[in-house]
């Protein structure tokens, strides 16, 4: 007699558990649910919603090296490494915003005064609100402003599109 067939994964037709009644585990954690924050005195409280984050990554560029009389391989030398412009993109804010009003004194100011660099923080959280990741950008300051196209065909939120420049970043948790 052959063994009883093992049973069948939860949510499957004709297992006993369906998926209405378990809920599956999220082993990583979700994009959507993310915070950012100007200047570490807000660090608190999230200057405004944001549809997208970009630019969270880091390269580090080789120079490749010949040797005189070596022909199996080639030294690969470490340079700096290099930041990636970090990309915010949301609904047109108020003029009242803080991010708004730093855009408008950097790239509106025609470098009449000193560029304020600020420091910024982008927090991956859980369902909860708690921060999952934390990643601190030193010294920030925005580089480009640009608003999407206004379309009178279109039912779509304006968006604009903040990119801003750093010294690097760490990840703090």
């Amino acid at each position: 007699m052959p063994p009883p067939a093992p049973p069948l994964p939860p949510g499957m037709p004709g297992s006993s558990t369906t998926s209405a009644t378990v809920a599956p585990a999220v082993p990583y954690p979700m994009a959507f649910h993310f915070a950012v924050t100007i200047d570490s005195a807000r660090v608190r409280e999230p200057e405004a919603s944001f549809q997208e984050v970009g630019g969270l990554s880091v390269e580090m560029e080789v120079e490749t090296v010949t040797e005189g009389g070596r022909n199996e391989s080639v030294h690969q030398l470490p340079k700096p490494v290099k930041y990636p412009r970090l990309t915010l993109k949301r609904g047109i804010a108020g003029r009242d915003s803080v991010l708004v009003q730093w855009c408008k004194s950097v790239l509106e100011g025609a470098l009449a005064q000193p560029i304020t660099t600020k420091p910024l923080q982008v927090r991956l959280l859980d369902q909860k609100g708690q921060p999952l990741r934390i990643w601190s950008f030193q010294d920030a300051f925005p580089v480009k402003w640009d608003v999407d196209p206004l379309d009178s065909t279109s039912n779509k939120v304006a968006m604009e599109r903040i990119e801003l420049v750093h010294r690097g970043w760490k990840r703090t948790l």
